[in-house]
């Protein structure tokens, strides 16, 4: 069983009972499905905002606390490498090198691959199967400084991204800010080799942080058709949000749903998160869910599979509720 296992997919610390908040129309099993989300142990969170014909729904639970979310931030690095195409800056065709130098763990497509791949499937690749060292080479061509800059052109104060997965690793080692272990030493660790000082996934040098209100303001916002000039640029990044493995385990049988999953497990420091939106007809749900917990391996299954089970009922009930 391995220790480590990078940013792949959906982030909790003992807390309060959650509080609730629910304007318009109230639904019992909804209110159950997310009092069990936000009851799970450790640090949780939940934003969930849903509108239809028959009124809205909105539950929140430390909305405004930064949690870590692992791979939900890179739909800002999608956002922003399809931003530079729609102003001719970056191509989706462009080749971009697939080698040791952005090589990064948890990598299902790409990671034993060496050569070069169009961009637009390296973009695939990290929303559909989160592939890391896709992420990598997304992050290196656009740059992180475009990522950020889009971030902070929204105001999503409470977002944080690394400057690439494999710097973010170094970091969790212990290895000074913005230092780049290199691929040999990142997979001796990711096979097991002792850490002497590691640091924690939500840390002050590298992280993948967010909070219920940035990405609930950012998937209404981009999905809103505000950050693009194009249809065909929205449409581009609705199909690739669309393809996340984490979306059709939580929408409706025959709904769709855009966002992005994120997970990891450090030492015994476990997190799983989910952000997107869901799109039924004339109902719109927009949601964060996040838990940071701390426990063994054996315990995210669990985590997991409640979690799942319990967003797909909140998901389900507004629709049938509001529509």
């Amino acid at each position: 069983m391995q220790r480590r296992h990078l940013p792949v997919a959906l982030a909790a610390t003992t807390i309060a009972p959650a509080v609730l908040a629910q304007t318009m129309v109230t639904d019992l099993a909804l209110t159950t499905a997310a009092g069990t989300l936000t009851g799970l142990p450790g640090e949780t969170a939940l934003l969930f905002e849903a509108e239809g014909p028959k009124g809205r729904i909105r539950v929140a639970h430390r909305d405004a606390a930064p949690i870590f979310v692992g791979s939900a931030v890179k739909t800002f690095i999608l956002a922003a490498y399809l931003l530079a195409v729609e102003q001719g800056r970056l191509s989706l065709t462009e080749q971009l090198p697939v080698n040791d130098d952005v090589r990064s763990p948890v990598s299902p497509v790409l990671g034993n691959l060496t050569g070069t791949a169009p961009a637009v499937v390296a973009l695939e690749a990290m929303i559909t199967h989160s592939d890391n060292t896709a992420t990598d080479m997304a992050i290196r061509r656009v740059g992180p400084a475009a990522v950020r800059s889009l971030i902070a052109a929204r105001q999503l104060a409470g977002t944080r991204i690394p400057d690439s997965t494999r710097i973010m690793v170094s970091a969790l080692a212990g290895a000074p800010p913005g230092t780049d272990l290199g691929w040999a030493a990142i997979k001796a660790l990711d096979d097991g080799a002792p850490i002497p000082s590691p640091r924690p996934p939500m840390n002050d040098v590298s992280t993948m942080v967010s909070t219920g209100q940035n990405m609930v303001a950012w998937y209404a916002y981009v999905l809103g058709g505000g950050l693009f000039a194009k249809p065909e640029t929205l449409a581009t990044f609705k199909r690739i949000q669309a393809m996340a493995t984490a979306m059709p385990e939580i929408a409706p049988p025959n709904v769709i749903a855009y966002g992005k999953g994120g997970s990891i497990t450090w030492e015994d420091a476990q997190a799983l998160a989910v952000a997107g939106q869901m799109v039924a007809g004339p109902v719109r749900a927009t949601f964060f869910y996040g838990v940071n917990w701390t426990g063994e391996d054996a315990s995210v299954p669990r985590v997991t599979g409640t979690a799942i089970e319990q967003f797909r009922i909140l998901l389900a009930r507004s629709l049938a509720t509001l529509a």
